[in-house]
This record gives structure tokens, C-alpha cells and sequence, in this order.
């Protein structure tokens, strides 16, 4: 029997590589810091996903459930790996619950942060009950309560999605594009239509990125179909004349300043490197790009491939990325660490 492979993290991209090595007859061992598998989809408690339409509990929970089924995987929740050394075939593995394993490979998984948007306080997070984030409107989707004020639970009449909050944003240090905000604000935004069908959704933008096949099924569908309104816009700030959220900016395509109200606002916040690559990138001995998600080689001829030979790296812990393609490249890196368990590479 060869070596297992190493797989930190339990999201979409970690149980996508853990599947594909099982299926194949190769061990795998998967380390998962919280009590849970399933990554931000159910961690965070997401709804219906982008683009399958899927409850994120039915599509990442299938996901789980399958690993969990495969007897080829070792699962440790509520565990870190502490120390890994050694070289690729022969590496060592210290958890933090006391276990040392070899393994021929590793995998990180190790996915993203949500953006706190009390880093941007005057867009009224923190400050204003009935400011929320499209997390939390994903959650009281999913709880099938529907979506409400937060202040006193009244179905809202009116409801501003800020997009680009914690995106494309050089003065609190994140100036990337997070990828899949816009999707998924149009994707709320005619979910809530669909439930609150008296509601005028609108939603304020620097620019729309619905990228690829996106744009008919997101963008335009949402217009046309839903009437949910767009601006471009740059948000100055939002406060409150004590009954309604005030949402103060300048609409730029016609060059005028806007005080519109509102009974909702929520911030399509971005993706932020994981808080603990630092440390991850420390233990495994793995470079960090410049904005401090982790460094992957040259998709053309090293994809999954980190500084360090044989450790790989799929999903948002190398950038901002949606599931399916975190899906994708979990597979492709168990690919590459596949081949460290031959006999022939093994020895080389």
C-alpha cells in the first residue's frame, strides 16, 4: 500500500482532491480545523449556489457525505497540522491531535476569509442594524424564513446591495477583484424579487463583472426578467434619518450626487486570503503571493505545484475563486500528487 496523501482543508476543493485519490484505490488523510467538512458553503451556511442553483447543504453536503463514506479516507476534524517536514514520496506529519502520519504528498485547501465589513465602517456595517452582508441574506434564505430587517424583522420594501465591498479597494489593501461577488449579488438580488415580489432591489456598482456565461443567466436575466435596477455608482457612505438607511454617493454616469433611502443594504463583500496562511505557509515551507494568498507555479506546464515539491495547492487559498473551479483544480492537484506515489517517482 503507498503512502497516503495529505489534504488540509475540508471545502469544496479539499473533498473534490479527497475523492478523486479514494476512487482511484489511494489513500488520503483529511485535515479539517473546524468540527465540520464542507468548507464556507456550510460553514457559513450558504443557499442556493452558482450557477447549478443547488442548495449549497444538498451539493457540498453530497460532496461530504462521500468522502465520509469512502473507507480509503482518514478524516481529522478539529485538527491543524503542526509541524511537515521531509521530502516529496517521504514526508512527515505532526497533528495537533497528537498523531504523526507519513504521507507521499500534501494538498492545501486551506480556502479564503470573508471580509469583515467593519473595515469599511462608514458603508454602516456595525453601526445599523439593518446592514448586513450577503452572507447573512444567504443565511435567512437558507433558514427558509426569507428575507428580513433585521432591526425588527419587517419584510423590507426597498433593499441596496453595495458591490465591491473589501474588492478593488487599494485604501483599506485590497485591490483585487474577488470574482464572484457580482454573480452572486445578481443571484440574491433575484432571489429576493422572487420572495418579495412588491420589492425594488437595486444594485450599486463600479463595474459588472458576470464573467463567461454568467453574463445572459446573471446579469441581463436579472434585469430583464427580475427588474432589478443598476447603478454606477461610487458610494460616499450610508447613514440613517432614523427610520430608513440612507445610501449617499454620485451616480457617474450622469455626474450627479444621490440620497436615495432604503430598508435594507447589504455589502457583497470579497474574499481575503485566509487568515492563517502566514502559519500555514511557515509549517509547509510554501511561498505567499503578493497579496498574501498562496503562491502557485505556471498553470501551463506546474498547475497545483507550490515553492515547495511536492505540496500542492488548489482552490481560493491561491485567490479569489468560485466553486466549481475550486472543484476542478482539487481534482487536477490530486492528479499531480497521484504520480509521487509510483513507484517510479518515488525513487527518483
Amino acid at each position: 500500500m503507498s503512502r497516503p496523501i495529505l489534504i488540509v482543508g475540508g471545502g469544496p476543493a479539499g473533498l473534490a482532491a479527497a475523492r478523486a485519490l479514494t476512487q482511484v484505490g489511494q489513500p488520503a488523510v483529511l485535515v479539517e480545523k473546524n468540527s465540520r467538512l464542507g468548507g464556507a458553503p456550510i460553514l457559513s451556511g450558504y443557499a442556493r449556489l452558482v450557477p447549478s442553483g443547488e442548495w449549497a447543504k444538498d451539493a457540498i453536503g453530497g460532496m461530504v457525505a462521500r468522502v465520509q463514506q469512502e473507507r480509503r479516507a482518514s478524516i481529522h476534524l478539529g485538527t491543524t497540522v503542526k509541524t511537515f517536514t521531509g521530502a516529496p514520496g517521504n514526508f512527515t506529519a505532526e497533528l495537533s491531535d497528537g498523531r504523526r502520519i507519513e504521507v507521499a504528498a500534501a494538498i492545501l485547501c486551506t480556502g479564503f476569509t470573508h471580509f469583515d465589513s467593519l473595515n469599511k465602517p462608514e458603508w454602516g456595517f456595525g453601526t445599523f442594524a439593518d446592514v448586513v452582508t450577503t452572507t447573512q441574506v444567504e443565511q435567512m434564505i437558507a433558514s427558509g424564513r426569507g428575507v428580513r430587517c433585521p432591526s425588527d424583522g419587517r419584510k423590507p420594501e426597498r433593499v441596496a446591495i453595495l458591490l465591491c465591498v473589501g474588492s478593488r479597494d487599494r485604501q483599506i489593501g485590497r485591490p483585487w477583484c474577488s470574482k464572484v461577488c457580482c454573480t452572486v449579488s445578481a443571484n440574491i438580488a433575484m432571489e429576493i424579487r422572487q420572495e418579495l415580489p412588491g420589492c425594488h432591489v437595486y444594485i450599486y456598482y463600479m463595474d459588472i463583472r458576470t464573467f463567461g456565461l454568467y453574463e445572459t443567466q446573471y446579469y441581463w436575466r436579472s434585469q430583464e426578467e427580475f427588474k432589478v435596477k443598476y447603478i454606477k455608482a461610487r458610494i460616499a457612505e450610508v447613514t440613517s434619518d432614523g427610520q430608513k438607511l440612507i445610501v449617499k454617493g454620485e451616480d457617474t454616469l450622469v455626474k450627479r450626487p444621490i440620497t436615495i433611502p432604503f430598508d435594507l443594504v447589504v455589502h457583497a463583500i470579497g474574499m481575503d486570503p485566509n487568515v492563517d496562511n502566514g502559519a500555514i505557509a511557515q509549517i509547509f515551507g510554501v511561498a505567499l503571493e503578493t497579496h498574501g494568498y498562496l503562491a502557485r507555479g505556471n498553470s501551463y506546464g506546474n498547475t497545483a505545484e507550490t515553492s515547495r515539491a511536492g505540496v500542492f495547492v488548489a482552490g481560493a487559498a491561491c485567490g479569489p475563486e468560485t466553486i466549481d473551479d475550486s472543484i476542478a483544480q482539487g481534482h487536477a492537484a490530486a492528479v499531480r500528487a497521484l504520480a509521487l506515489t509510483l513507484p517510479t517517482q518515488a525513487s527518483a
